[in-house]
């Protein structure tokens, strides 16, 4: 006996909707697992937007030193991942286009960020205050906000604004540029790599900076094929590696405790080149009665400051 159209499929019982990632194209990530939104509804107005994601239990770089706690920069991780796929995904803007960041800034609630039995599973809410950029012409600044839940409490905000640039222009801008070159520091670096526990890291791996014969300055050094740092090829320092290295330098300033980077706030002036050395020095270090500090930091690339950071937190004991 044969079924009619109609009939089949009945009394079947209906399937759930799975559960996957974003493409990891949208979100400039080579590695699937190193991509946490897992989709995206679009409000009326076309300027807000409703993500989901998830942070896994355990990350190979992402972790807290007693490993009870996601890293605070995993959110800045999660918002730069959320741009780019907003932008990309919602705003059609192709896939190839460059995106210059200018700033990022990340506020977490540290207690909201403890990891439970279950990967976190989180909701982010997404604004762009400015008219939406659209398909191939768009190549000026952006403004977007933030706003990330778990089961329905706030645990991190924060703002950015970048550029998208169109791939002709990012080449006339970029020529001649070395892909994966290490700088030279010549002769005035003091030591090797600092100590992961001296940075607020555990694993020698995650380093990015080495020591210097100068009070308050390091080498910024990161590995160039960190498998989370450097996940796809680039042409200069990405964003986040020198968000890393502030984090490590204010820890380093304050040893032998540890900030936990609770909030940070960052901007880049310009491109951080990889054949030149980037100095990363503390301007200034706050302390507070609440046991909680801030400490400013910058980076300097042939003469010019490259970008500054301000990174607030409890100091712990490292």
């Amino acid at each position: 006996m044969s079924l009619s159209a109609g009939e089949i499929g009945v009394g079947l019982p209906v399937l759930p909707r799975l559960t996957t990632t974003v493409p990891k194209e949208y979100v400039h990530r080579a590695s699937l697992a190193e991509v946490f939104l897992t989709g995206c509804t679009a409000q009326d107005d076309g300027l807000r937007f409703s993500l989901t994601g998830q942070w896994p239990r355990a990350h190979t770089f992402f972790n807290s030193a007693n490993g009870s706690s996601h890293d605070p920069l995993q959110a800045a991780e999660t918002f730069r991942q959320a741009g780019m796929f907003v932008t990309h995904a919602e705003h059609g803007v192709p896939l190839g286009h460059q995106f210059v960041l200018w700033s990022l800034s990340c506020h977490t609630d540290l207690e909201r960020l403890r990891i439970a039995s279950r990967p976190t599973d989180f909701e982010l809410d997404v604004t762009c205050p400015d008219s939406a950029p659209r398909g191939r012409a768009s190549t000026r600044r952006m403004g977007i906000g933030f706003v990330l839940r778990r089961d329905g409490l706030p645990v991190a905000h924060g703002e950015g604004r970048y550029s998208i640039v169109t791939p002709p222009v990012y080449a006339r801008l970029r020529a001649n540029r070395p892909q994966r070159q290490a700088a030279s520091a010549g002769t005035v670096v003091a030591a090797g790599p600092m100590p992961p526990a001296a940075v607020g890291r555990t694993s020698p791996a995650d380093v990015v900076l080495t020591a210097t014969d100068a009070p308050d300055r390091w080498l910024l050094t990161p590995d160039l094929d960190h498998p989370i740092l450097f996940d796809h090829g680039g042409d200069h320092l990405p964003g986040m590696v020198l968000m890393e290295g502030a984090r490590q330098a204010a820890c380093a300033r304050l040893a032998p405790r540890a900030l936990i980077p609770a909030s940070t706030s960052t901007s880049f002036n310009r491109y951080v080149e990889l054949d030149s050395p980037c100095w990363i020095d503390i301007t200034g270090v706050t302390a507070r009665g609440d046991g909680t500090a801030t400490v400013d930091v910058v980076g300097v690339q042939d003469g010019e400051v490259v970008f500054t950071s301000a990174v607030s937190g409890p100091v712990v004991q490292g």
